[in-house]
């Protein structure tokens, strides 16, 4: 299991969404050391609140395991995920949660709030802060240029 081959793969995601004026999250979901899905945010193209990376990861990673039932699967996100892409993470039964910048604001997996230590029954492994400075540095640089 190389992690870090996963997280870049999520920054190039997430490189992909700034480029196209998204916010810069970028997901991937890994099954047997193999990523079966990716996603970016695509809130602005879809004109949809629901567009977001980690959305988008599940979807396809259901559809690509023809199951909802995510179980053994990671995700790898430049974010940590707000509480709408926690609860899906949940729902799906993701096995492993990588992420990482912290959210101060929406973060819903240590940040602002924890909801799978306060909501799950079957908890999912939750890594913060993975590549962080990496993650950090493209949203910083993407709101610093929204601000100018």
């Amino acid at each position: 299991m190389n992690c870090r081959v996963f997280m870049k793969e999520a920054v190039l995601l997430a490189e992909e969404a700034r480029e196209n004026g998204e916010v810069p999250v970028g997901a991937v979901i890994v099954k047997d050391g193999k990523i079966i899905s990716k996603g970016r945010n695509r809130r602005e193209k879809e004109k949809n609140a629901l567009a977001h990376a980690e959305i988008e990861a599940i979807n396809k990673a259901c559809e690509a395991l023809g199951s909802w039932r995510l179980d053994g699967c990671e995700m790898y996100v430049t974010l940590e995920p707000c509480p709408m892409c926690t609860g899906a993470i949940l729902a799906a039964r993701l096995s492993r949660v990588v992420f990482g910048a912290y959210d101060e604001r929406a973060g819903s997996c240590y940040s602002a709030v924890n909801i799978p230590e306060i909501t799950a029954e079957k908890k999912p492994q939750i890594i913060g802060g993975y590549m962080e400075k990496d993650c950090k540095q493209l949203l910083v640089s993407f709101f610093s240029g929204k601000r100018s």
